[in-house]
């Protein structure tokens, strides 16, 4: 095997057939590790001197293990992976017909940290950087990291048969009534995808006007991240974008990444007019991923991170993504300490959770009419 270490966004840009290739051969990689998302993220959001893409090559030149990190800001030395914040699953991309894949980036991942923590945070059950975990051999801790929701990626008959048959029949008519409306549904193709994505970002802010937006979806650099990142992936099968229109008047887009595995549903903008017809939205864009994922053969729907009420109403299952923290023998201090402020970390947010639920129960009073 061979490695090396690439620190240049240009180089790193470059390598786009060769890591497309790898990704078609890592059955568990998901859409946020195909190049085309991870490039474009590094040139919204990179620092110059940050960048480490860890290659290991066959002796005849296939890359067969890559991993895309950099080194985080912070006053403690740590390689985290690319995506960011805006990244639901981050992992590393290994050949399944290559098993000493796993060992060759292991080390070489070793020596590029040096000194460092590499702590891969949002690794989805089953990913490929477990099996990098595995034969890892310097000090390492498994946290459990963000929730996830998922279904199985059925027709929505199906999917309404998990749910009370009463719900399911009050659902069934609101399809009817979305129906009567005359909505249609358009995937968008790949010239269109820029404008389409506009109009997405338009509709996403209009949505969350005065309810608090995610400050960073009304940012420039991640509409220029999504521009650069969804067309690509939508000509190569890993992104559609879907736009509900009435009439001529597009009403709610909506975006899923998607791998030869999963679906998810990862941003969507509507109209507030929408709801004013009571159109539920969610079930709307429910129906179409659903029949899309069937249709496609992918096993899962992702509802992705997050345990929102309206996700509860489809009794998903709940998946925790994992932390995998590594490190070698001089910085066995390092990740016990950055692991212990971690799990602090999410011990504090369940306190709070759990006084805001505590909260809310004894505002609306107990079954029985009593206060708690």
């Amino acid at each position: 095997m061979h490695t090396e270490v690439l620190r240049d966004g240009d180089a790193f840009g470059r390598l786009g057939p060769e890591w497309t290739a790898l990704y078609g051969r890592c059955a568990t990689a998901t859409p946020f590790q195909s190049h085309a998302w991870l490039h474009s993220w590094w040139l919204s959001y990179g620092r110059p001197g940050a960048l480490r893409v860890i290659l290991v090559r066959r002796a005849d030149g296939t890359l067969v293990g890559a991993a895309a990190l950099l080194r985080a800001r912070g006053p403690l030395p740590v390689l985290t992976p690319l995506g960011g914040a805006i990244t639901d699953f981050t992992d590393v991309l290994l050949d399944d017909g290559c098993p000493d894949a796993a060992p060759a980036l292991a080390r070489a991942v070793a020596r590029a940290a040096r000194g460092a923590v590499v702590d891969l945070r949002e690794v989805r059950p089953g990913a490929a950087a477990e099996r990098l975990y595995e034969v890892w051999r310097g000090p390492r801790r498994r946290l459990v990291d963000s929730e996830c929701m998922e279904l199985p990626a059925v027709p929505m008959e199906t999917l309404l048969e998990r749910i009370p048959s009463g719900k399911a029949q009050r659902v069934r008519a609101k399809f009817r009534k979305l129906d009567a409306l005359g909505i249609d549904e358009r995937v968008v193709p790949g010239a269109e995808v820029p404008a389409a994505l506009r109009r997405l970002l338009r509709l996403h802010q209009l949505q969350w006007r005065g309810r608090g937006v995610t400050a960073e979806h009304t940012s420039e650099r991640f509409a220029e991240h999504l521009a650069r990142a969804v067309r690509p992936m939508v000509e190569q099968g890993n992104a559609a974008v879907t736009e509900y229109r009435l009439g001529d008047e597009v009403l709610c887009a909506d975006l899923t990444l998607m791998s030869p595995r999963l679906a998810g549903g990862y941003l969507y903008g509507a109209d507030p007019a929408l709801r004013a017809r009571k159109v539920d939205v969610a079930a709307m864009l429910l129906r179409h991923a659903a029949h899309e994922a069937a249709a496609s053969g992918r096993a899962t729907l992702s509802m992705l991170r997050g345990t929102e009420p309206y996700k509860h109403h489809w009794r998903p299952e709940t998946v925790p993504n994992q932390r995998l923290m590594l490190a070698g023998p001089g910085t066995a201090p390092l990740l016990w300490a950055r692991a212990g402020a971690a799990h602090g970390r999410r011990w504090a947010a369940r306190q709070v959770r759990q006084r805001e639920w505590l909260g809310r129960a004894l505002g609306r009073g107990t079954p029985n009419g009593g206060g708690g």
